[in-house]
Formats: C-alpha cells, structure tokens, sequence
C-alpha cells in the first residue's frame, strides 16, 4: 500500500491548494494528476474539466482534500477553446485518435457561407455525448462499451455555444480554425462533426485547446513539461494558489 509524505512548506506539510498547468497534447488529464499528486505526495488530487489527451492547454489541478471537495465550483464557469476542424474527412472518435470512416469531396466555401454556417450553431441547444466519450453508463465509461464495439446512445442534454468567433480556413489543407466560447459539458467534437455535415462534407475535431475555464485562463498556467524538469516541485509550488485565492477568483465572474 502506497504511503504519502507531502513536501513541506515553510516547515509545514503542504495541505491544499488549486494549480493551474497549461496540459500538452499526447498526456491523459489523469496523467497530469498522477505527476502532481507523485511531486507533493499528496494522495487526494483531481482535476476540474477532463481534456482529452490529443488535446492541449488549461487543467485546474486541485491538490488535497481541501481544494478537490471544490471541484464542481471552479468546473462551472464558461469554457473557451481554439478548434481546429479537418473538413472532408470522418472519424470513428470524431477527433484525430479514432480511424477514418468517410471521406467527401469539400466544396467552395467562402467567407460568407462559413461566417453563416457557424452561425447556425450559436445558443441553446441538445447535444448527446459521443460513444467513445468519458459519459457513464451502468458506472462505466461509454468508452469502455465502444473499444468493445457497443455502441450506447445517451439522451441529448442542454449545452449553449455563447460564440463561434475567428474563422479562418485555409482552402488548400481544408482546416476551419475558430475559437469557441461555450458551457460545461460541451462537446466540441461533437460539435466540429455537426458543422461538417452543415457543410456538407463532415469534419472531425484535428485539435484543441483550452483557453480558458471561467475565470482562469491558460495565460496564468505553468507549462506541463515544468512537471517533469529538476525544479519541478518549486515550480509547482510557486504556481500553486490557495483555495480562497482560487474562490475568490471564482466569484469575480460574472
């Protein structure tokens, strides 16, 4: 049975605290926990909003008993994200990890039909989760279910997309950036592939980043290779917020 000693700070052990790392592509949101909880040696540490690992950018790391029974508070806020979008090309996954299932031509697309399609996919609405997704099912993932190739369907569920802003698409690669301001439980994979049908071609989520989580932005985040550098431990430390610093910022928003 693994035992825990918790780095000290200023003579005392550390208890709690919120830490903000800016995640990089290729390592799960558990991965990122299992290095912070192994660097403080603190057992009870979770994160608040899961990114999936071909994604990358802000993970709200809480770090102990204190901070973590706070999670769902710092999961409410607005999330926004920058999404790159392959036009023409489907997946299994609707992201870049799952295999190919179809393949269309992309047709002529300006500005104006782009600006009006997303256009279409701004304010409230239902949005089931997708099969290989971390959604629950009998107590397990849907993903679990899928890699078996079962493939359950969840009752659709309120989502708002606030804004689609800053389309740019680049005709001879056919990617579609946009940032996205949108709520929790929103999927933007689920989202991108629903824009490629608009579009008339399907499309699936290429890559992801998470600007921003309520009132947190990766802005504030230490950089996720820190975790693995010699100073790791006093970088995490130097970037870790109490918990009323983090509440605090919680209720400026607005």
């Amino acid at each position: 049975m693994a035992t825990w000693e918790p780095v000290h700070v200023d003579g005392q052990p550390f208890s709690a605290g919120v830490v903000l790392i800016d995640k990089p592509p290729g390592i799960t949101s558990f991965g990122i926990v299992r290095k912070v909880r192994r660097l403080l040696g603190v057992k009870k540490v979770g994160h608040a909003g899961t990114l999936d690992p071909f994604a990358d950018g802000l993970l709200i790391v809480c770090a102990g008993r204190g901070a973590t029974k706070h999670i769902n508070r710092f999961m409410r806020g607005r999330k926004r994200y920058r999404a790159s979008l392959q036009l023409g090309v489907e997946t299994e996954t609707l992201d870049p990890e799952g295999r190919i299932t179809a393949t269309a031509k992309v047709p002529q697309l300006n500005r104006e039909a782009i600006d009006h399609c997303l256009e279409q996919f701004v304010g409230s609405q239902l949005q089931a989760p997708p099969a290989y997704s971390a959604a629950k099912h009998k107590g397990k993932p849907l993903y679990y279910y899928a890699r078996k190739g079962v493939m359950i369907q969840k009752e659709p569920r309120p989502v708002e997309i606030y804004s689609i802003t800053g389309a740019v698409y680049n005709m001879d690669t056919c990617l579609l950036d946009c940032d996205i301001t949108c709520s929790r439980g929103t999927y933007i994979r689920v989202l991108a592939a629903d824009i490629g049908k608009r579009l008339g071609c399907g499309a699936h989520l290429r890559a992801l980043r998470r600007l921003g989580s309520g009132c947190f932005t990766v802005d504030q985040a230490l950089a996720g290779r820190a975790l693995d550098s010699e100073t790791a431990v006093e970088q995490l430390l130097a970037a870790m917020m109490t918990i009323e610093q983090a509440l605090a910022c919680c209720n400026t928003e607005t």
